[in-house]
């Protein structure tokens, strides 16, 4: 049985049941214990589930969001490869909105300076790399939030709907064919959703752990942004295309 065939025999399992075991799997399958495993692991990479002792689970994490920490662990270099496709979008003289988030501030690196570009960004810590590499550059004010570092609240959306940009570039927790654009926290999603408006033309930077992800709250739908991704499984890559441009960044 072809690979994709064995892990859309998973994901159907798992719509109908919340936990499977690697045992169970095994005849459906008609595979052996160690197919079943690397199938599991496989779609774990891919965000489609999360593995437990002995068997997997739906990945449940509408409300959940890690620290900045923990997601710059995670698929660094896809990360940079998506970063360094986007940085190269610049043109002279643009006017950016460049979102919090870990593969957003991996474009910093990359920013040619002759571009003479301006920045605007609701993280702290993106500024100060921008300030670091003398780009002309503008924070939003408002509460910080201490995990993603990015400032929320009226403040930022007020400023917000003071500027205009050429290009924005945003983080997402999830992109989903029938949800959208998902994030966990209400704020950070009405921030992103107002840089979109703003913006002539949008992007979405996620690695592939995100598509078909979903969290709590909806930013925008798919036709929003450009999805900028490493990778995308053929089975998802039709229903993408449908609803948003979606450019895989191989190395």
């Amino acid at each position: 049985m072809l690979t994709e065939k064995r892990h859309q025999i998973i994901l159907d399992l798992l719509n109908e049941n919340d936990v499977i075991t690697v045992s169970e799997l095994m005849k459906p399958l008609k595979a052996s214990e160690s197919t079943v495993r690397r199938d599991l692991q496989n779609l774990e990479e891919q965000g489609m589930l999360a593995r437990v002792h002995g068997g997997a689970k739906r990945p449940s994490h509408l409300t959940f969001e890690a620290s900045m920490d923990e997601k710059e662990e995670k698929f660094h270099q896809q990360k940079v490869q998506i970063a360094k496709f986007c940085a190269d979008l610049l043109n002279k003289e643009d006017v950016i909105y460049l979102d919090a988030g870990t593969t957003t501030i991996e474009m910093i690196q990359f920013i040619p300076q002759d571009l003479s570009i301006k920045v605007v960004t609701n993280s702290v810590k993106h500024a100060s790399l921008l300030i670091d590499r003398q780009i002309e550059t503008i924070i939003l004010g408002g509460t910080i939030k201490l995990s993603t570092n990015a400032t929320l609240g009226f403040t930022a959306l007020q400023q917000l709907g003071e500027f205009r940009f050429s290009k924005a570039f945003l983080g997402m927790n999830g992109a989903e064919v029938g949800a959208g654009f998902t994030t966990p926290d209400p704020e950070e999603a009405a921030v992103k959703k107002w840089a979109l408006k703003q913006s002539q033309q949008n992007y979405v930077l996620i690695d592939h752990s995100k598509l078909q992800q979903i969290a709590f709250a909806q930013v925008a739908p798919l036709k929003a942004a450009k999805i900028i991704t490493d990778s995308c499984p053929s089975k998802l890559l039709k229903d993408f295309q449908e609803q948003t441009t979606l450019k895989e960044v191989k190395q």
